[in-house]
């Protein structure tokens, strides 16, 4: 994936307003060997890319003043309180030999045939939706795919129990819940109910 960017000279909260009341969106590059750049984006460009989940977990390739300038990786986007418009955008450099720290998205597959579902009629939730790797830029994927094909009624699935790709190692904590399979009130009951049939016709035969 790629951004295009050309050099800003003016710094500066005034200077920003007419970037943007041009539709420019003021943003830097950093780190690396090299200082701190100041640079301008197309705000429709970056207002559709910034929309987008890969692009937050992308290594990007930016061009500067139509050359390439190495490559980034998407580090703040600041929004507008109440307008759909993108007002800053933060970039970090990276090298190819350097490790990164980044947060990827969390794909949840196979909900529908997991026993949560199927058996006991579960509402999954997912109260993490992302989480914090390290890796080689080459070696970032785009999100980490959750398989949630085994998760049972009532059960819990933590951020350990994910498998990662290889050359990509965990930073958030590792028992941090990111899906829950609530069985409803209803079902629960039935559940138990039936348990509870169970267990008299089996007292009921023992008396005979």
């Amino acid at each position: 994936m790629k951004i295009n960017a050309t050099t800003r000279g003016n710094k500066g909260t005034s200077a920003s307003r007419r970037l943007r009341r041009e539709g420019r969106v003021p943003a830097i590059v950093y780190g690396g060997n090299a200082e701190p750049l100041n640079v301008e984006l197309d705000h429709n460009e970056i207002y559709h890319s910034v929309r987008k989940e890969e692009f937050h977990a992308s290594i990007l390739e930016m061009q500067i003043d139509g050359k390439a300038a190495g490559n980034v990786l998407l580090r703040a986007v600041q929004w507008h309180p109440y307008k759909p418009q993108v007002l800053h955008v933060d970039l970090q450099r990276v090298a190819k030999n350097e490790r990164i720290t980044t947060k990827v998205p969390l794909q949840f597959v196979n909900a529908d045939v997991s026993p949560a579902v199927k058996l006991s009629s579960a509402v999954i939730t997912h109260p993490v939706t992302e989480i914090e790797i390290s890796c080689l830029p080459g070696d970032l994927p785009p999100g980490i795919e959750v398989d949630l094909s085994g998760l049972e009624g009532g059960a819990v699935m933590h951020v350990a129990d994910v498998k990662l790709p290889e050359g990509v190692a965990l930073v958030t904590q590792g028992d941090l819940v990111i899906a829950n399979a609530h069985v409803r009130g209803g079902a629960a009951a039935a559940d138990a109910e039936e348990q509870g049939d169970g267990e008299a016709g089996e007292e009921g035969g023992s008396e005979e």
